[in-house]
């Protein structure tokens, strides 16, 4: 039997390796490691305009963290905070997430990912936490992926897949979800209210969380997310 087959929608950065200093398309190796490690063969998928037009051949999506989502997707002008925003990225996650439901496919939505599920149903976002919430907690250290703790409902998917309803978990951001869109349910939340995780009402394939697991060492997320695809009918 074939191992199922895990979309990973990538960064479009300037970066530098060897002797190149260009643009790339690229990702965390972490991301890499945490979907290979459950079996399932990862893919990067490059924000370009047709990058939909591979779902057809995957048998999951993971939306991966990175920039902020431009604030014009739900209503808002942008903050002087906010910052790294693509919309070419935007553009092509939205169309991804599109077509993986329309294929019922897996979802899992990491740190913006999350925040792209909330947005894509019509949700909002706090655009620089800390005007909010009153502290830096979510994000202490620049390029560092700091614990706090997190609460999960109980009886809800994300207690189910997680297996405990409490966790240090790792932790970067600077936006949060603010109204939940549609359809979307918060299911866990940091020690000062902050929305940790979501899922859509309805399913069983659709979960988000605001920490970094690929930083961690629970693989228990990725897992259910190769499990879930591995059940799939083969792509065709």
């Amino acid at each position: 039997m074939a191992a199922p087959v895990i979309g990973i929608s990538a960064y479009a950065e300037r970066a530098r390796w060897g002797v190149w200093d260009t643009a790339a398309a690229l990702l965390p190796q972490e991301y890499v490691d945490a979907v290979a490690a459950t079996g399932a063969v990862p893919v990067l998928l490059p924000p370009v305009a047709n990058a939909a037009g591979a779902v057809r051949a995957l048998d999951g999506l993971l939306l991966a963290g990175g920039g902020d989502i431009d604030p014009a997707r739900y209503g808002a002008e942008r903050a002087e905070r906010t910052a790294g925003v693509q919309r070419a990225r935007d553009a092509a996650e939205d169309a991804l997430l599109t077509a993986a439901l329309d294929r019922g496919l897996p979802v899992l939505g990491v740190c913006r990912g999350m925040q792209l599920l909330n947005v894509f149903r019509g949700g909002s976002l706090h655009q620089h936490l800390p005007d909010t919430v009153g502290h830096d907690g979510h994000r202490k250290r620049t390029g560092v992926f700091d614990p706090h703790p997190v609460t999960v409902a109980e009886g809800t998917l994300t207690a189910r897949v997680l297996g405990r309803t409490r966790l240090d978990a790792p932790s970067y951001h600077h936006q949060a979800v603010a109204d939940l869109g549609t359809g979307v349910r918060a299911t866990a939340w940091a020690d000062d209210g902050t929305v940790e995780a979501l899922e859509y009402e309805g399913t069983d394939t659709v979960l988000g969380v605001q920490w970094h697991p690929e930083m961690g060492t629970d693989p228990s997320l990725f897992a259910w997310l190769t499990r879930l695809a591995a059940a799939r009918p083969a792509a065709v």
